[in-house]
């Protein structure tokens, strides 16, 4: 099957904008996962509207934006692999794939956990899910290296350079919100 040469970057560029939205709504979605396990330190009367309202934001951003992105990149990349065959033979792309079925692992964890904050299940505390918040960010990077680097992946400074910048942005926002979180704790004590 010979595809038109066009073929090969409408692929391409539609697996970009696919990649661009998944990660969109992965962030931001977990990001409102945290908000809603946060709820629990609302006053009573406020908890149960506000649960409702991340309830509410969650389906829509999984179903209206994260979903139909991730279907358009994994589909556009089935496009790319038959525009492009070859790639198949080669480790960096079976290495990128197996980030690629590590976060649709990801995907489908988000949906469980939207499942379980629906019901009132969930046992994950905000700082854990701040944790699994950094996951995607991580899978992102070592997955645009693969692409861009492909056999010749770098293990030079530069790249120890980059996941030493990565942990320190991840453990920067991580003590962000502790300081934060301790910060408004000592306010309510003093009263001010």
């Amino acid at each position: 099957m010979t595809l038109p040469p066009e073929a090969y970057l409408w692929f391409k560029t539609l697996h970009i904008v696919g990649v661009v939205v998944w990660f969109a709504g992965l962030f931001y979605l977990v990001r409102l996962f945290i908000y809603h396990v946060e709820t629990a330190e609302l006053a009573e009367d406020l908890q149960q509207p506000f649960r409702d309202q991340y309830s509410l934001m969650e389906k829509r951003l999984a179903n209206i934006i994260t979903t139909p992105g991730m279907v358009v990149a994994v589909s556009m990349a089935i496009g790319l692999l038959v525009a492009q065959p070859s790639w198949l033979q080669q480790g960096w792309m079976h290495a990128k794939l197996g980030f690629v079925a590590g976060l649709l692992a990801y995907h489908v964890a988000c949906y469980r956990l939207m499942g379980q904050l629906q019901a009132g299940t969930c046992r994950l505390s905000g700082k854990q899910l701040r944790a699994l918040n950094e996951l995607p960010t991580l899978l992102l990077v070592i997955v645009v290296m693969l692409v861009v680097f492909k056999s010749q992946f770098p293990t030079g400074a530069a790249t120890w350079f980059i996941v030493a910048l990565v942990v320190f942005m991840a453990a920067s926002i991580q003590f962000y919100a502790r300081w934060r979180r301790l910060r408004a704790e000592a306010q309510a004590v003093t009263g001010s």
